[in-house]
């Protein structure tokens, strides 16, 4: 069977880059299956872009082709890539920091810089155009490659997995007094902040209050809350705050069918810190 590609880009469905995409994918092949994971990542945040690929990655068949734009770089000297994953994945995207999260938690076996002399669209007038490599490169090289027209190794020079554009991860940590992780990402359909902190560490505080607090780049203190610590939303007035688990067995906090993020302007990122501390 041939490859599944799955993909994830910051366009929206306003206009017509996704479906450029697709017609490009099945004008190589008819027979290949496309799938969205996002089209709403936000404008230009390939931090967002990072995590959003790494999220999916696993519950799909081993093999599948994970196609990536978020490129604000488009055109740039910037590598546009494709990663071998060391657990059978594969991901065409710029190298521009949007396989952080996918090589810390998997680890990436081989990588290519992708020639694009030799490997883009051709044939539509889209020769010397540098600002839609989603369609004439990313889009284009997924297809050969889940076709089988190009293998893997074709598509140009390996270069070393350490030269990989990432961002920092920073690793939660604990304390006497305190639990330390990173405001990761934001639900935005629910407006819930999600952490890097495993809600195993909070479980002393089970039923209780804890205090939480996130911090900015700039180290103000833009959140400052007591909140208790429960199983289920059920557990919770409407209304109010609670932390709870989310999918990946994390620390997040929540307006119970409200949006935290709208209510108090929330920061998310690689640098915003967010500490819990029991009452």
């Amino acid at each position: 069977m041939k490859p599944i590609l799955v993909f994830q880009t910051d366009f929206t469905y306003k206009e017509g880059a996704v479906s450029s995409m697709y017609g490009v994918v099945k004008s190589v092949d008819r027979e290949l299956e496309i799938f969205d994971s996002t089209h709403e990542i936000p404008n230009y945040d390939i931090w967002s872009a990072s995590y959003r690929l790494f999220q999916p990655f696993i519950f799909w068949p081993k093999g599948t082709i994970f196609v990536s734009v978020c490129d604000p770089g488009v055109g740039t000297p910037r590598r546009a890539s494709i990663a071998k994953t060391k657990n059978g994945y594969y991901v065409v995207t710029p190298d521009n920091g949007t396989l952080t999260h996918v090589k810390a938690k998997y680890g990436i076996e081989k990588i290519v810089e992708i020639d694009i002399d030799r490997h883009r669209l051709k044939g539509y007038g889209t020769e010397n155009i540098s600002v839609f490599h989603g369609r004439d490169v990313f889009g284009y090289c997924a297809a050969k490659l889940a076709s089988g027209q190009v293998a893997f190794e074709d598509f140009g020079n390996e270069y070393p997995v350490e030269e990989i554009v990432t961002f920092d991860l920073l690793e939660p940590k604990q304390s006497d007094d305190a639990i330390e992780g990173v405001a990761e990402i934001i639900d935005p359909n629910f407006g819930n902040l999600w952490s890097n902190v495993p809600i195993s560490w909070l479980e002393q505080w089970q039923g209780k209050q804890v205090q939480v607090s996130v911090i900015n780049q700039e180290q103000e203190t833009i959140f400052n809350e007591s909140i208790p610590l429960n199983l289920t939303f059920g557990e919770v007035a409407k209304g109010q705050l609670t932390i709870y688990q989310n999918e990946y067995g994390n620390a997040a906090i929540a307006v119970n069918q409200g949006s935290l993020i709208n209510q108090y302007a929330i920061e998310y990122g690689p640098h915003v810190k967010i500490i819990f501390r029991g009452e």
